[in-house]
């Protein structure tokens, strides 16, 4: 049974089980001191990982006495993420708007979508790929002359998604400290993959990344911005020696004179400069290349595979840290590197009695598929 780590914050949230983004919103709140607990489905098994600090009970929110826990603990919670596809809350007799926020004027209500809740796409299913590439941030990720390609679901699911839903909470919590009232935050990984290539699409104006896919400084079209495969086949370092200093310590490290370089201002020159640097790389391994760069300003580094840091022991920190507000550091232990591992319903009797002050057998007892259901409303 996981342990409930006091919330340092004081703000709880029901999270509802969803994968990748939703989760991953909780994640960052409990992970800087909310307490979160996961809303499963009866006889659900869970493939979700990020559940570290986290605690679960199982609901049927179709049954009326499940439900009625659900909403009696909405009256006690700050933040609610919906991981669902539109509809899904309203048909379950869960609008937020004509429900949820009636129970709890100051409830948050985070809806984290993949499309729009418009247009379209909005009744589609789809995943991170098929999210970024109608935002216009896929058509810029790959090689020059290649197809484009999806970078994981980091940049859907994780940063357009979860960050960004967490974000809107973020934001939506400082606005309850002067209006004292919630409301309800949508977000969706089009608009959040899109607002996270800002840069590139204001650029687009500027000349700065106005060339095709992969032929521009920062996608892979620059040779002094690449990968390049070392000596021991597999290893790579990453060069992103972009100032004309860091761009001289580079050629210093490769034992290149520069004098005898065509000018990597004239674009036309990358060719030959990619191929000068590719088969520099090559003539040593990467642990022979950190023993150059290593400690000098080339912005030379290698490129280091999760597997590797962790058998290192290096050690997962907090995205941020907070100089004035306690807050557990992340150990590799608590799931870091690992992941984590929530089965429904574990820890959550705790989590209810802690919220609540309620006890199993006296105000809900287990049905035979996990979920909870009310006994005597009137000792609630």
């Amino acid at each position: 049974m996981a342990s409930i780590k006091p919330p340092l914050t004081g703000i709880r949230v029901l999270e509802l089980a969803g994968l990748a983004p939703g989760p991953f919103a909780g994640l960052l709140l409990a992970d800087y001191g909310a307490s979160v607990l996961r809303i499963d489905r009866p006889s659900a098994v869970s493939m979700d990982s990020l559940t570290r600090r986290k605690t679960s009970i199982s609901l049927d929110l179709r049954d009326r006495q499940s439900r009625e826990i659900f909403l009696r603990l909405l009256t006690n919670t700050d933040v609610l993420i919906d991981p669902f596809r539109p509809g899904v809350l309203e048909r379950l007799g869960l609008s937020p708007t004509e429900v949820l926020l009636k129970h709890n004027p100051r409830l948050i209500v985070a809806r984290m979508t993949g499309f729009r809740r418009d247009g379209k796409y909005k009744d589609m299913a789809g995943h991170d790929i098929n999210y970024i590439a109608v935002s216009g941030v896929l058509s810029m990720l790959g090689r020059a002359g290649d197809k484009p390609y999806a970078p994981g679901n980091i940049l859907g699911d994780f940063a357009g998604g979860g960050a960004m839903c967490f974000l809107g909470i973020l934001l939506a919590l400082m606005a309850r400290t002067s209006t004292g009232q919630g409301q309800v935050v949508e977000a969706n990984m089009v608009d959040g993959s899109a607002y996270l290539a800002t840069f590139p699409r204001l650029a687009t104006r500027t000349g700065a990344w106005d060339q095709p896919r992969g032929e521009n400084l920062l996608d892979s079209g620059c040779p002094y911005y690449d990968t390049y495969e070392t000596k021991d086949r597999g290893q790579y370092f990453a060069v992103g020696a972009l100032e004309p200093q860091f761009y001289a310590a580079l050629l210093r490290g490769l034992d290149l004179d520069a004098d005898k370089l065509p000018a990597r201002e004239d674009r036309s020159n990358w060719p030959v400069l990619r191929d000068i640097f590719t088969q520099r790389f090559k003539a040593k391994t990467r642990a022979e290349w950190e023993a150059v760069f290593d400690g000098t300003d080339a912005c030379a580094t290698p490129v280091l595979t999760h597997a590797e840091l962790e058998a290192a022991g290096y050690e997962q920190r907090p995205a941020v840290h907070l100089s004035r507000t306690p807050s557990h550091p992340i150990k590799a232990e608590e799931g870091g590197w690992t992941g984590g591992g929530l089965e429904p319903g574990e820890g959550g009797v705790e989590t209810l009695r802690s919220w609540m002050g309620w006890e199993a057998g006296r105000h809900f007892q287990v049905r035979d598929d996990g979920a909870l259901i009310l006994m005597d409303r009137a000792k609630l």
